[in-house]
């Protein structure tokens, strides 16, 4: 009698780098007013890479799928079809797979969400930000509050049973008073995740040359949104999973929590990051780069003919435009895990860690972690550490004092369900 081996899981992340308009606050890498023509030499592309990594995933059963971006949803119907078809016709999809895609408001249909629901889409992420007409223009969204109504609607008539909506706090013009009204009405069309992310200025973006002008709320003010909006969506019976994340039980984002737990996931597009075969690596942020790589058969020699058992480096440097490599050492594992599990409400257990790594984190972290202890920053139970509500909205600063934080934080860029998209 043969001995089955159960396949590893795996998480695909597919980046869309289009938008119909760039918003002033984003540095997620994508062009605005792309032409058809351009969408489809991308996707074409994308397929392309798809199909070079298919051979090397297939001892692995892929059981989530997130199209992010950029605006999924601005490519023209055909194409995000065809699209799809690649993903399931190359990669083993376990029958419960989560194939989650972002989409903005103003860009959706209830004919094509239907499409993209037969052919398995199964989660739509939704990017409300704000319920406040002056925030979404100071913001510089395209759609309105009827456009959400809308895409809402027509999700739910397409079969959508488990959607997610964006909101954002300490964003211009916002108020206490404005931001309780954004999340009564994101609650109030009952979803089954809300993720809510406070607004950051980052460098080179329009925000970055406004930012002695912008009209923002204060710190206080930004903190007691935060906590505020984890009070009031539990009581909403959203389960708070993550810092920025609220779940119906057992509609947790499976994608996301790949990131949080360090299991293993492959990013295809330009600007997309992976980690598998203990390799963390990312592509290019150059829209044509990818495509004349692709288009050039640079990488068909490359991974193809893979046994399925993952991947080595010589194979990956040949295969795409490469931007950032690093094999990690054990020491990084450690450090990665201990950030990134931090980010979960279920914080890090003492007897998984040393399950997992061979080190007592009580012996060795422990004791820097008691003054956040001692503050309520943080809690513990006799095994697990994890951050309280007001230690989640510092935990930032907390991390870089017990991790080097520089180093690791390198990782967080692929994050996916962000504000800054769709």
């Amino acid at each position: 009698m043969g001995i089955s081996m159960q396949k590893k899981k795996l998480g695909l992340y597919i980046h869309i780098p289009f938008c119909h308009s760039k918003c002033a606050y984003c540095d997620f890498y994508s062009q605005s007013n792309a032409g058809d023509e351009l969408m489809q030499r991308y996707v074409d592309a994308l397929r392309l890479q798809l199909e070079d990594y298919s051979a090397a995933t297939r001892n692995y059963t892929v059981d989530t799928v997130f199209i992010g971006g950029g605006t999924p949803t601005v490519l023209p119907v055909k194409t995000m079809c065809e699209l799809i078809g690649t993903i399931t016709r190359c990669y083993n999809l376990s029958k419960d797979v989560e194939f989650t895609m972002e989409a903005n408001p103003a860009t959706v249909s209830l004919a094509a969400l239907t499409k993209y629901r037969k052919l398995g889409v199964n989660r739509l992420s939704l990017g409300l930000q704000s319920a406040n007409a002056d925030e979404l223009t100071a913001l510089s969204r395209i759609h309105s509050t009827s456009d959400f109504e809308a895409s809402f609607t027509a999700a739910r008539k397409a079969g959508f049973d488990n959607i997610n909506i964006d909101i954002m706090y300490g964003i211009p013009l916002q108020t206490a008073e404005s931001f309780s009204n954004t999340l009564n009405y994101a609650a109030s069309f009952d979803p089954e995740h809300i993720s809510v992310y406070g607004l950051k200025i980052e460098d080179g973006t329009p925000f970055a040359r406004m930012r002695e002008t912008l009209i923002l709320p204060d710190e206080d003010t930004e903190a007691d949104m935060y906590l505020d909006c984890v009070s009031y969506l539990s009581v909403c019976g959203f389960r708070h999973y993550e810092i920025s994340n609220f779940a119906r039980p057992g509609c947790e984002c499976r994608h996301n929590l790949k990131y949080w737990n360090c299991d293993e996931y492959l990013g295809f597009g330009c600007a997309a990051h992976s980690y598998f075969s203990n390799m963390r690596f990312s592509t290019k942020r150059d829209l044509m780069l990818f495509i004349d790589a692709m288009e050039a058969d640079i990488s068909r020699g490359g991974i193809m003919g893979n046994d399925g058992m993952g991947i080595t480096e010589s194979q990956l440097k040949n295969a795409q435009p490469i931007d950032e490599f690093y094999q990690l050492t054990p020491s990084e594992r450690v450090g990665e895990y201990i950030m990134l599990r931090l980010r979960l409400c279920d914080g890090i257990s003492s007897s998984e860690f040393e399950s997992r790594f061979g080190i007592n984190f009580d012996a060795v972290y422990g004791r820097r972690l008691q003054i956040y202890i001692d503050n309520g920053f943080m809690k513990y139970d006799g095994d697990r550490y994890a951050f309280t509500t007001k230690g989640m909205y510092v935990s930032n600063y907390i991390l870089s004092t017990i991790l080097d934080f520089d180093k690791d934080s390198r990782i967080v860029g692929g994050i996916a369900d962000g504000s800054d998209k769709a």
